[in-house]
C-alpha cells in the first residue's frame, strides 16, 4: 500500500493546524457530492474512461492543502489501494519535472521503473500500476493542467484531488471547489487554539474584527494567533489594532494582503537576528530547512539555531515535518536532538514570496551571496559526512569523520540515509540553485560531486540514475556557460557513461564524441584518450568491429606515446577482443601476445595468465588445436604461480575440452578432475577460514 505522506512535505497552513481540523464543513459536504455526482460520461451512457478529478482552489495560505488532505484522510477507508500523495511545485514556486513526480509515485506503489526510462514510459507504468487499484491520488500546487494531466489515471475507480490556486482548464469533467475565507465561527476557534478562550470570551467583537482583518484566511489567523501566543498579556483587541494600522501594500494582491499584513506582523515583532534569520530562510532550497542549515545562512551557533526554528514554528512561521509526515504540535517537538538528522522544518509557500522581498528590502546582496555560500559549504561538509559514515571502521575517512563537531556527525550509516533521504529533494534544489548562480561554480561543483559521491555510497550506481543524470547536467550546463573545457568533458563522459549504462547506445556514442571533442580542446590527455577508448566500446557494443577496433587503436596509440605501459597492455587485450569477435584471429592473436607480454613486464602474473588463456582460446578458434594446448598449459603454470586457483581450474577445464577434441579422453579426464580438486579446496578453506 502507498505510503501515507509524501517524501519531506508539510500541510499548507490552515484549518487543521496545532489540533484536528476545524470548519470547511460546507466545502468537504460539496467536494463528497461531487463524487457521488454522474459525470458527463455517465449521463451519455458511456463508461468514464479516466478518474473522477476534484479541483480544490484557492490563493496560497486559503487553507486548501489542509481541506485537501483532510478529504483524503475522510476517504482513505474507500480506496483500499491506498492515498498517493504528489507535490507538483516547490515552495518558491518552481514546478517540478512530471518525471521526477512519476518517479515517487511508482517508488510508493513499490514499482521500480527501468534505470533511464523516459517521461512516457514512466507515466504508462504508472497508469499499468494504477490500472486495477483503487487509489486516491492528492496532487498539491499544481501549477497547471499539464501537470496533473500525465498523472491521471485510466482508471474510473480511482479519484484525484488536485489543489491548485487557478481552474485546470484542458481536462475535462474538473469539479471545482473556491476555497475563500473560514466562516467566522470557525476562524475564531482556530484563533483560540492559540489565545485560549479566556482571551476570546472576554472581547468577542474584538476577535471577530480580528479575524474581518485576516480575511478568513487560516495562514493570517495562524500568524495572528502566534503573535498572541507570545505575548500572554496581550488582548485580541491589541493584534486587531496593530493589523489594522500596517498600510495594505498596493501590489499584493487584494486577496493575498491579509496574509501579507500577518507576515508583517509577525516579522517586525521580532528581535533584530531572528527576524534576520527567518529573512534568510528564504534561500533554504526547496524550501526545508533544519539547524544546520538555519546556523549556516545565520551565521551563529547550531544551539542558537534550533531554539530559533523552534519558536518560529511555534508562532506559525514554520512547520515541522519529521519523517516526511507533517508536525502537528509543534511545541511537541524534541529539545535533545543535536545531530545532522535533526528535526526538519518547512517554509510555508505562501510565506516564501513575503520572505524574498522582505531580504530583499532589508539585507544587502553580499550579505546574501555570503549567506548563501555558507550555506552551500555547510552541505558540502554534511556530504561528506554522510558518505564517510559508510567507510568502514578504522578507515582514514571515520578519523576525519570523528575530529567534526558533533553537529555534523551521524550516529551511524543507517541515520545518514535516513538524512540523504529526507533531504534529497532539498540538496538536488540546492545543486540547481548553485549551478544557476555564475558566481559560484566552483562551490556548485563540489557540491554536486559531494552529493554524487553519498548518493552512490548508500543507495548504488543503478538506482541513482535519473538523479545522476541530473547532477551531471548540471555540471555541463555549468562548463558550456563558463567555457570549462575539462568540465565539459568531464561531464560529457558522465554522461554517456549513464546512457551506455542504461541501453541507448547511440546517445552514448555523441556524447563521448563530444567528449573527446571537448578534451581536445582542454588539452587534456586524460580525458582525451578516456573518450577514444569509449567510443572504441561504443561501436563495440553496436557490434561494428572495424571501427571499434581503429579507435582501440587510437587510444592504444596515444598510451604508448606518453610510456602508459599499463593502460596500453588493457588496450592490447582489447584490440585482441575485438579482432576474435571479427573473426580476424591473426590480429587477434597478435594483440593478445602483445597483451601477455606487457603483463609479463609488469610482474603482472595473473593478468599474464589470463592474456596466455586468450592467446590458447585464438588459436583453437583458428583450428591450431596442439598449439593451443600448448599455451594453455603455458597459463596453467603461469596462473599456479600467481596462486589464482579459479583461474587455475578454468584453464584446466579448457585444456580437457582441447584434449577431448585431439582424441585424448584420458587426460582431458585428469585435467577435470584436477579442477575439481582445486575448485573443492577453494571452497573447503572459504567455509573454514
Amino acid at each position: 500500500m502507498a505510503r501515507p505522506a509524501a517524501r519531506g512535505t508539510a500541510q499548507g497552513a490552515g484549518s487543521g493546524v496545532r489540533g484536528q481540523f476545524i470548519g470547511r464543513q460546507r466545502e468537504l459536504k460539496s467536494l463528497r457530492a461531487d463524487i457521488e455526482r454522474a459525470g458527463l460520461d455517465t449521463l451519455s451512457g458511456r463508461k468514464a474512461p479516466r478518474a473522477r478529478v476534484l479541483l480544490v482552489a484557492g490563493r496560497p495560505g486559503s487553507g486548501r492543502s489542509t481541506l485537501a488532505a483532510e478529504l483524503a484522510r475522510q476517504l482513505d477507508g474507500d480506496y483500499p489501494g491506498g492515498v498517493l500523495r504528489a507535490r507538483l511545485a516547490e515552495p518558491a514556486g518552481y514546478a517540478v519535472p512530471t518525471e521526477r513526480t512519476v518517479r515517487d509515485l511508482l517508488g510508493d506503489l513499490g514499482v521500480t521503473p527501468r534505470p533511464g526510462a523516459d517521461e512516457d514510459e514512466l507515466t504508462g507504468l504508472l497508469r499499468g500500476a494504477l490500472a486495477e487499484r483503487r487509489c486516491l491520488l492528492l496532487l498539491d500546487d499544481a501549477g497547471d493542467a499539464e501537470q496533473v494531466d500525465p498523472l491521471i489515471p485510466d482508471n474510473p475507480d480511482c479519484l484525484v484531488v488536485a489543489v491548485a490556486q487557478g481552474p485546470l482548464t484542458g481536462i475535462a469533467d474538473v469539479r471545482p471547489c473556491t476555497v475563500g475565507g473560514m466562516d467566522p465561527k470557525s476562524a475564531i476557534e482556530l484563533l483560540g487554539r492559540f489565545t485560549g478562550e479566556v482571551r476570546i470570551t472576554v472581547d468577542p467583537q474584538a476577535a471577530e474584527s480580528l479575524v474581518e482583518q485576516c480575511g478568513g484566511q487560516p495562514a493570517a489567523m495562524v500568524l495572528a494567533g502566534g503573535w498572541l501566543a507570545a505575548r500572554p498579556n496581550a488582548s485580541v483587541a491589541d493584534a486587531a489594532k496593530r493589523l489594522r494600522g500596517l498600510p495594505d501594500d498596493p501590489e499584493q494582491p487584494v486577496g493575498a494582503r491579509p496574509v501579507a499584513k500577518a507576515f508583517r506582523l509577525a516579522h517586525e515583532s521580532l528581535p533584530a537576528p531572528a527576524a534576520r534569520m527567518l529573512r534568510l530562510l528564504a534561500l533554504a532550497p526547496a524550501g526545508l530547512v533544519d539547524p544546520n542549515t538555519a546556523s549556516a545562512l545565520a551565521g551563529c551557533s547550531f544551539a542558537d539555531a534550533a531554539l530559533a526554528l523552534a519558536d518560529f514554528a511555534s508562532l506559525g512561521l514554520l512547520r515541522v515535518v519529521r519523517d516526511g509526515t507533517p508536525e502537528e504540535r509543534p511545541e511537541e517537538q524534541s529539545s535533545t536532538r543535536t545531530g545532522p538528522d535533526d528535526d526538519l522544518y518547512e517554509v510555508p509557500g505562501c510565506l516564501v514570496p513575503l520572505l524574498h522581498e522582505a531580504m530583499t528590502a532589508h539585507d544587502r546582496p553580499n550579505e546574501i551571496e555570503l549567506a548563501r555560500a555558507r550555506m552551500l559549504e555547510r552541505t558540502v561538509r554534511l556530504l561528506h559526512a554522510c558518505r564517510g559514515s559508510t567507510e568502514p571502521e578504522g578507515s582514514e575517512a571515520r578519523r576525519r569523520l570523528a575530529g567534526l563537531p558533533r553537529t555534523l556527525r551521524f550516529t551511524s550509516p543507517e541515520a545518514a540515509g535516513r538524512w540523504l533521504a529526507a533531504r534529497l529533494h532539498a540538496l538536488s534544489a540546492a545543486a540547481r540553485l548553485a549551478a544557476a548562480d555564475g558566481e559560484l561554480d566552483t562551490l556548485a561543483r563540489r557540491l554536486i560531486a559531494a552529493l554524487v559521491r553519498a548518493l552512490v555510497a548508500h543507495r548504488g550506481a543503478q538506482s541513482t540514475v535519473p538523479e545522476l543524470y541530473e547532477l551531471h547536467q548540471l555540471v555541463l550546463d555549468m562548463a558550456e556557460r563558463r567555457g570549462l573545457h575539462r568540465e565539459r568533458a568531464a561531464a560529457l563522459l558522465n554522461l554517456a557513461d549513464l546512457d551506455a549504462r542504461t541501453g541507448r547506445k547511440d546517445a552514448a556514442l555523441t556524447r563521448y564524441r563530444s567528449a573527446l571533442e571537448a578534451g581536445r580542446l582542454a588539452n587534456d590527455p586524460y580525458a582525451t584518450g578516456r573518450a577514444m577508448e569509449s567510443v572504441a566500446g561504443a561501436y563495440q557494443e553496436l557490434g561494428d568491429w572495424e571501427r571499434a577496433a581503429d579507435w582501440y587503436g587510437r587510444a592504444l596509440s596515444q598510451r604508448l606515446a606518453r610510456g602508459e605501459l599499463a593502460d596500453g597492455t588493457r588496450l592490447y587485450g582489447r584490440l585482441g577482443a575485438v579482432h576474435t569477435y571479427a573473426g580476424r584471429y591473426g590480429d587477434a592473436l597478435r594483440g593478445w601476445r602483445a597483451a601477455a607480454a606487457g603483463y609479463r613486464r609488469l610482474g603482472d602474473l595473473p593478468g599474464h595468465a589470463r592474456a596466455l588463456s586468450e592467446v590458447a582460446r585464438v588459436q583453437e578458434y583458428a583450428g591450431r588445436p596442439r598449439e593451443s594446448l600448448r599455451t594453455c598449459e603455458e597459463a596453467v603454470d603461469c596462473a599456479r604461480h600467481a596462486g589464482d586457483v579459479r583461474l587455475q581450474a578454468a584453464l584446466r577445464l579448457r585444456l580437457a575440452d582441447t584434449l577431448d577434441r585431439l582424441g585424448d579422453p584420458t587426460a582431458a579426464r585428469l585435467h577435470r578432475s584436477a579442477a575439481e580438486q582445486l575448485l573443492e579446496t577453494e571452497a573447503s578453506g572459504l567455509r573454514n577460514p
